[in-house]
């Protein structure tokens, strides 16, 4: 293979990472848990002060719990798909939050992708090859899935131009 083929085949990759959206930054946690944190101990000194002392033990659980959904919220978004494609190879990386991987390959030139609507217009994207499909960008939004949907198809058949 001379240079000017490697480069096209190189140049043809498809490289994509797809995450979940978090729209609260670790700076927008710790301003909100602040608040939380400041009105329920205000609120909570006040019932303390009445007599009603439970109650301000009841604030300082409520606070906890928020802090831990939010921790376990921000922990399910480190999980991650990564599509990459190359001329000879559609590999499906799939990584929990933990950071185990899945792999999944596919051949470019029998591989199909595809976007299934359902009758709410919910969207489901998947890659099927060989009597094997599988679903992935479970994350993304519907738009996200058909504008990823036509991007992939558009690099498959690059892909399967530039090898052939």
């Amino acid at each position: 293979m001379d240079d000017a083929q490697q480069q096209a085949q190189t140049a043809q990759t498809f490289n994509a990472i797809l995450t979940p959206h978090r729209s609260l930054s670790p700076f927008g946690f710790v301003v909100l848990m602040s608040l939380v944190s400041l009105v329920s101990f205000t609120v909570g000194f006040y019932f303390l002060l009445l007599g009603a002392w439970p109650v301000f033990g009841f604030f300082g659980l409520d606070v906890l719990l928020i802090y831990f959904a939010f921790k376990l919220n921000y922990r399910a978004g480190l999980a991650y798909e990564k599509v990459e494609l190359s001329p000879g190879l559609l590999r499906l990386t799939q990584v929990d939050p933990r950071g185990r991987q899945n792999n999944f390959d596919f051949n470019p030139y029998w591989v199909r992708v595809g976007l299934s609507e359902e009758h709410d217009g919910r969207t489901i994207m998947w890659l099927a090859s060989h009597g094997r499909e599988m679903v992935f960008g479970h994350f993304l939004t519907d738009d996200e899935r058909r504008e990823f949907v036509d991007a992939l198809k558009a690099a498959l058949t690059s892909a399967r131009t530039v090898a052939g």
